[in-house]
């Protein structure tokens, strides 16, 4: 069996042996308050209680706050130091080429057929294949939302107007693609970096979900947002697969059950949350361009060749089961 890695009140990590008495350290990228903080609470809430306090939940909302990059959540929790984190799908597209299904561009059309497609039979090939390249269990998926763009320039209401624009994302080929099919130039930067960055006015524009926008300060400096929804992001929820394969069989079901429940609130927070952000920002004098019909189109048809790319990268029964 294996020692269970548990973190101590100075940051540390010490080694345990298992015993009935259990703390599971888990841990994310954004605040507190955040959607993703409602479901990382949900899941402590649901494992104290249904295991009456024998096994404890640690929590470490933002690990950028001790002053360490967001992407060391992956080698803590596939170290075993770390029980579960969550984090966008997108980062690992590189060690599980499956998961660039999700990077397809106007992949999804609305938050239903998302989650329709990631509780179903695509989220289960996708599980098996970060399972079959990885030491990760992927007990589900969040919502990160749909990435729309912003900009301290001008409306965006045509790719035309993203000419030139520095735009920064997710070190991603298809994300940059896409933003050079816009005519715009891409810049993949890490996410500590790129803060500071766009407060610097370095960068004139970035995409991401309006929770995102906001929590990361970005909507103090940028006044212009185009409600693109080009890209669904999910957000795994990844496990250590050998803690969680080591756990007795009650303790499981219970991990199982709380992993539900995060997933129920955490979907319904950010559904909340990106309505009220919206009618905030707008208080701010924040202007929101809502495409017609026509002008999306517009942006699909000129992010062919990023699609083209995303296509070409994963297998086609995987595209039809998002599709399905």
């Amino acid at each position: 069996m294996i020692a269970h890695r548990i973190r101590s009140h100075d940051g540390s990590s010490q080694t345990r042996s298992p015993m009935k008495a259990r703390e599971l350290w888990i841990g994310g990228y954004g605040p507190e308050e955040s959607a993703h903080g409602a479901g990382l609470a949900a899941f402590r809430r649901v494992v104290e209680s249904e295991t009456n306090g024998e096994t404890s939940v640690e929590i470490t909302w933002n690990i950028m706050d001790g002053g360490r990059i967001n992407t060391d959540l992956f080698e803590l929790v596939e170290a075993g130091d770390m029980f579960l984190c969550y984090f966008s799908s997108s980062y690992l597209g590189g060690r599980v080429p499956e998961l660039n299904v999700l990077e397809t561009p106007y992949l999804f059309d609305s938050l239903e057929s998302a989650h329709r497609a990631l509780d179903g039979r695509l989220g289960e090939a996708l599980k098996q294949a970060v399972r079959t390249s990885t030491g990760f269990e992927v007990l589900g998926f969040w919502d990160n939302g749909f990435r729309h763009l912003t900009n301290r320039l001008r409306p965006v209401r045509t790719p035309d107007d993203c000419r030139e624009m520095t735009v920064r994302m997710q070190p991603n080929v298809i994300h940059e693609e896409l933003i050079r099919s816009w005519g715009a130039v891409p810049l993949a930067v890490e996410l500590n970096r790129a803060i500071e960055a766009i407060v610097n006015l370095e960068v004139d524009a970035q995409e991401n979900p309006l929770a995102n926008t906001a929590a990361y300060g970005v909507d103090q400096v940028h006044h212009h947002v185009t409600m693109t929804g080009h890209l669904y992001g999910a957000r795994g929820l990844f496990a250590h697969r050998a803690t969680l394969e080591e756990f007795p069989s009650n303790l499981r079901d219970i991990v199982e059950k709380a992993i539900r429940t995060a997933i129920d609130v955490q979907r319904s927070a950010a559904d909340e949350l990106e309505t009220s952000l919206r009618r905030r920002m707008e208080g701010q004098g924040i202007e929101f361009v809502d495409l017609t019909e026509a002008e999306r189109t517009e942006f699909v048809e000129a992010s062919a060749p990023a699609i083209a790319l995303a296509q070409r990268s994963v297998p086609e029964e995987l595209l039809g089961l998002a599709r399905a």
